[in-house]
């Protein structure tokens, strides 16, 4: 079996002269690093960073509930950097999708690239080999996703036996994903005397369980209660008929200017909709399982720099993707679990942005509003409907890009091995004028 090791960097926390602090002083951060946060503009820590940051750096294990696009990322990194480079062991992150291992890495290298900090990405989608050598180089923070972990471990090509620190971010959306076993391999591969640390937005029982049985008397920081949504999102809800969903899409798609987030319950369904959404004149991209990841990675670049106003996802993308700027998310399905609805509504709205989410919801489905409203404890805002919806465009006929392609059943909760302002009280006013 491969070692996974990698050369001593203690030391360069002694040796670097301290700079101006930001205001994440006092939370025990060494100099150096509170300099390149600093640099990188990163001036105030978010409560679940603020609180988080000292807890974790004294080496507690720690369940951190917080909403999305908090600054879990950082909240966990910073220690996990930092005891790195005080010779203290290596960190494993644990992650639900490809997409959220790329993110939390790009973030990790940003803060401890320039220190020497060197990161091993395991994923599916990538080559082996490649991922094989990055771990010969001795990585000090490993990043991957259940399947492809399982698969390296499998083929004995890596060893977590000087794991010191161990994240698991959005535990609750890989249980979601049916990835309880492999989490359970995991953990057992990894020492039992470690620091764990959990991290998301909601905390159900099946994550709490795992923190008793697989974690040391846990501090448990919740700085607000889970399930709740972020304040600076408006949100409305249209009740419209099945068949009516496209044409209410293409309305609110000639209202809208900005980028656009629409989420879809099945990966054939986003593909329809990309389809209708590009007869309508708009540059769109899909995002699902699957697609291949440099076909995946294509669309959230794209959507990202503006090559696509319109990215049309299932829920991998609900914790998968960090955009800022997004101006609306338009949930075409509601999503099977209402704890996936405030992660969804959460991709608007980042960094201090307001933002504004739309639901369609079919006659049949009160129920599960009532359910979402139950978690968020406050009443989801009906909008009436246009008093006529315009027809959209058809889209063109297009080939099935593989045999049986559309009937394919939905994986996309289940675990692929290896591969990983408007109106606040009134929803939108341009459409109650109807």
């Amino acid at each position: 079996m491969m070692s996974w090791h990698s050369p001593a960097a203690s030391g360069i926390l002694q040796h670097m002269q301290p700079q101006p602090s930001s205001g994440f002083s006092g939370l025990g951060i060494a100099p150096n690093l509170l300099n390149s946060l600093h640099k990188h503009k990163y001036v105030h820590p978010t409560p679940i960073q603020e609180r988080s940051i000292p807890t974790a750096l004294e080496g507690k294990d720690l369940v951190g509930i917080a909403q999305t696009g908090t600054g879990k990322t950082l909240a966990f990194g910073i220690p996990m950097i930092q005891r790195s480079l005080q010779g203290g062991g290596h960190g494993l992150i644990v992650l639900p999708t490809r997409e959220l291992a790329i993110q939390v890495r790009e973030s990790l290298q940003k803060i401890g690239g320039e220190f020497g900090i060197k990161t091993a990405l395991l994923i599916g989608g990538t080559a082996m080999g490649r991922q094989i050598a990055e771990i010969q180089r001795g990585p000090d923070i490993v990043i991957g996703t259940p399947g492809r972990i399982i698969d390296h471990l499998d083929h004995r090509t890596l060893s977590f036996s000087k794991v010191a620190v161990l994240v698991l971010d959005e535990a609750d959306r890989m249980l979601d994903m049916g990835f309880a076993p492999q989490l359970k391999r995991i953990l057992q591969h990894v020492p039992a005397q470690r620091q764990t640390m959990l991290f998301s937005a909601t905390m159900p029982p099946a994550i709490m369980q795992i923190a008793s049985s697989y974690m040391q008397l846990p501090v448990r920081i919740e700085v607000v209660p889970q399930g709740t949504a972020a304040t600076n999102v408006t949100q409305e809800v249209f009740v419209v008929p099945r068949n009516q969903k496209s044409a209410l899409l293409h309305k609110i798609l000639s209202e809208y200017h900005g980028s656009i987030l629409v989420f879809t319950r099945m990966k054939f369904s986003a593909k329809r909709i990309t389809r209708v959404v590009r007869a309508a004149g708009y540059t769109a991209a899909e995002l699902h399982s699957n697609r291949s990841l440099n076909q995946r990675t294509d669309a959230l670049e794209g959507f990202k720099n503006g090559r696509y106003r319109v990215l049309i996802a299932t829920d991998i993308a609900a914790r998968g993707i960090d955009v800022t700027n997004i101006e609306l998310v338009i949930n075409y399905d509601l999503p099977q679990q209402a704890e996936d609805y405030v992660h969804r509504i959460g991709r608007t709205g980042r960094a201090g942005a307001s933002g504004h989410a739309i639901s369609f919801a079919t006659p049949d489905q009160r129920g599960d509003l009532r359910t979402i409203e139950r978690l968020l404890r406050k009443s989801l805002p009906i909008s009436k409907l246009p008093e006529s919806l315009p027809e959209p465009p058809e889209p063109a006929m297009e080939r099935p890009s593989g045999h049986g392609a559309s009937q394919r059943f939905d994986r996309n909760r289940r675990p692929h091995h290896g591969f990983g302002n408007r109106n606040r009280q009134g929803g939108n006013p341009r459409f109650r004028r109807h």
